[in-house]
């Protein structure tokens, strides 16, 4: 696995989590039990911890850093080459590709950030609603179906892990 220590500091990842070879992750960073990290993410906890909770899905080519402490909650997607720096997601969001979650942004539980949406320095974000553009605004409230998706983006996900863990490898 792409894991680097750091200042005497190794990242520590859980049971059934699947990284790809080109991730990379550096230091003070603890990953939950059956994550999939994707191609070219980069998770950098050199100043500070990064927790990432059960069961998230962190996509291809995202970066995330903190300077003081990141953490990101359990079945959480993060899409592809989003950046988050420095926040607070809670369980079950999604946040879109290309997005950016400044520090000391929280993400309630269960939003939705639309694809590259700016949540910006300090940001609070309501659970259940759907934020969108540059300042994240709300457009509307997270609706079963849209729960419902998510549910089976996470599965897809999981199962995708799975065949990784058993099938993938260099030829």
């Amino acid at each position: 696995m792409p894991l680097y220590e750091l200042n005497k500091t190794k990242p520590s990842v859980g049971d059934g989590t699947w990284i790809a070879p080109s991730a990379q992750i550096i230091g003070n960073v603890t990953i939950g039990r059956n994550c999939f990290i994707g191609f070219g993410a980069v998770i950098r906890g050199d100043f500070g911890p990064i927790i990432i909770g059960n069961e998230s899905l962190i996509e291809d080519n995202v970066v995330i850093h903190t300077a003081t402490r990141t953490e990101i909650g359990n079945r959480v997607i993060i899409g592809h080459m989003a950046m988050i720096h420095d926040a607070v997601i809670k369980d079950g969001v999604l946040v879109g590709m290309k997005s950016m979650i400044c520090e000391g942004a929280e993400i309630g539980e269960g939003s939705i950030i639309a694809e590259q949406t700016l949540v910006l320095k300090n940001q609070q974000i309501l659970p259940n609603k759907i934020y969108v553009g540059s300042p994240a605004t709300i457009k509307g409230d997270v609706t079963k179906h849209h729960h419902d998706m998510l549910v089976f983006g996470v599965e897809a996900y999981m199962n995708l892990a799975r065949l990784y863990h058993q099938s993938f490898k260099r030829i």
